[in-house]
């Protein structure tokens, strides 16, 4: 089993692991991001670090449903390391929906896996597309849970990593108050310094 100080070495090593004022998909700032599309363009890294999560992995497992678009690649991953079948929910008119001839059936056993949590908003909305298709989702998973374990997503969860990461509303943010560093909405122009 990797330590979190060796998963996190993946992510510095990669240049996944970024400093700056972010903009999260929740809507909340941090000023540390965790771009695992970094990670995961290298594929023996993104295979580890994967393989690793899948091995946390006990329940018997029939379809791997990851949210578009962090969560393609590594629910692709962790679903060759459990021998299931792969599939990914995109959202269509602000709705997560099954696309591209994708379909669960009754009963089938999902394990939702994303690249990041923070709120598990976008988790939660692909929890119930699957219960809505009669799948009965037995896990999440995610590579990094920024959420300190705080996260509540209505089934059981397992994470590689466990971060602190301190993320704030627009109107508490310090470093909006500060106004020294701009926000960046990441994946939308070039982040601001790796560590």
């Amino acid at each position: 089993m990797m330590s979190n100080e060796q998963v996190l070495d993946v992510f510095r090593e990669t240049g996944a692991l970024l400093k700056g004022h972010f903009l999260l998909t929740s809507g909340k700032h941090s000023d540390s991001y965790l771009q695992c599309a970094r990670v995961m363009q290298y594929p023996k890294k993104g295979e580890l670090l994967c393989s690793e999560l899948a091995s946390k992995i006990e329940d018997a497992i029939d379809v791997v449903l990851a949210p578009a678009l962090g969560g393609i690649r590594a629910g692709h991953e962790v679903a060759r390391a459990l021998g299931a079948r792969s599939i990914y929910a995109e959202r269509e008119h602000g709705k997560f929906t099954l696309r591209r001839g994708f379909v669960l059936q009754p009963g089938e056993r999902v394990l939702i896996v994303e690249d990041v949590i923070t709120t598990g908003g976008s988790v939660k909305e692909v929890i119930k597309l699957a219960q809505a298709h009669g799948a009965e989702v037995v896990r999440a998973a995610s590579l990094v849970d920024r959420s300190n374990g705080t996260a509540q997503l209505g089934v059981p969860y397992t994470s590689l990593l466990v971060m602190s990461v301190p993320a704030y509303a627009p109107e508490e943010c310090p470093m909006c108050r500060e106004g020294k560093i701009d926000l960046v909405k990441p994946g939308s122009r070039d982040l601001i310094k790796q560590v």
